[in-house]
């Protein structure tokens, strides 16, 4: 379908014509340089061939031009077939630590060994790409939280900020208490029906200003629900110079208080000891938060005002040059 954005911009189109009926006409010469008993022989000097019809001819092709200058300067639009947008009504923050911790390779994928971040950009970008119909932000913490990405509908952009963290970014410590308050800070004025927080952790809080449970209340005031995730292996072995040995690299996880804060603000706790173990996590979180169809549509729109303009133009430089040629 096409529409005129602008359709008052024709009503100038008389103007030309008005113009030439209110101006007066340019008088004749009313003396002659050379008087002879008859013009017979002088009837086509002063003329060019074909120059009246020239003249016609440059005066509609000014006319036109006018006509399609008008119609670009009315923004013509073509819009498109009505695409349906999924919204659910539902804002979802990530908070992923960086902490110091989150370099323990102990998680496989795709057959190599790699690190807890790794690990989580993978599971956690797959998890964006699903969550069509939600707005999507990102926090970062360590020794400080901060917001890396606001809420949005950009998924691709969300998940490319996330792939492009690294481990130490936000500082050495975890700082959970401050990450859940700053999720606070951005949510509690939101009027959205549903307000989630995935915390992804590999510790135990260790700085920040905010106490974990006392962040927990203020999410819960809020409406906030946050399922928080624990992630690392729980024994691995070890080759040193005398021998091999088994040790816990998730003994500084903090079970108890994720837990805590999950069943405090109407979540969950998720342990995952492996890349198998994560995936699966996120696939119950889809399921928890399942992701709801139907919501606004939209019309693509393609501005036109480009072709009548490059058509004007054309036939405006064709006018001056038939004009100049005679």
């Amino acid at each position: 379908m096409i529409e005129v954005a602008w359709p008052w911009v024709l009503l100038a189109l008389p103007l030309p014509w008005v113009y030439r009926r209110l101006l007066p006409s340019v008088a004749a010469s009313a003396t002659t340089a050379l008087r002879v008993p008859t013009l017979r022989d002088f009837s086509g000097l002063g003329e060019r061939p074909g120059s009246s019809a020239a003249s016609r001819a440059a005066y509609w092709l000014a006319l036109i031009a006018w006509s399609l200058l008008l119609v670009a300067a009315a923004r013509p639009q073509w819009h498109g077939e009505a695409i349906e947008i999924p919204v659910s009504g539902r804002d979802l923050m990530l908070a992923v630590d960086l902490s110091k911790s989150m370099q323990e390779v102990d998680f496989v994928l795709a057959g190599a060994r790699v690190d807890r971040l790794t690990a989580t950009k993978k599971v956690a970008g797959d998890f964006i790409e699903r969550r069509i119909g939600d707005r999507l932000g990102l926090i970062l913490f360590g020794t400080q939280a901060y917001l890396h990405v606001p809420l949005t509908f950009d998924r691709s952009t969300l998940r490319q900020l996330l792939d492009e963290t690294v481990i130490g970014l936000a500082g050495p410590s975890t700082a959970i208490g401050d990450a859940i308050g700053l999720a606070v800070k951005r949510l509690r004025d939101n009027d959205s029906a549903h307000k989630v927080l995935i915390l992804i952790t590999d510790g135990a809080n260790t700085a920040g200003a905010i106490d974990p449970a006392r962040a927990a209340q203020l999410a819960a005031g809020v409406g906030l629900t946050i399922h928080t995730i624990g992630i690392g292996a729980d024994e691995i072995m070890v080759r040193r110079l005398f021998g091999s040995f088994r040790f816990n690299p998730s003994q500084d996880l903090d079970e108890t208080t994720l837990k805590a804060i999950a069943e405090h603000t109407g979540g969950r706790y998720f342990r995952a000891h492996d890349i198998d173990e994560l995936e699966s996590i996120y696939g119950e979180i889809d399921k928890l938060e399942p992701v709801e169809r139907g919501g606004e549509h939209f019309r693509p729109t393609t501005s036109l005002y480009p072709w009548p303009l490059a058509v004007a133009l054309a036939f405006s430089g064709l006018a001056a040059w038939i004009v100049t040629r005679q």
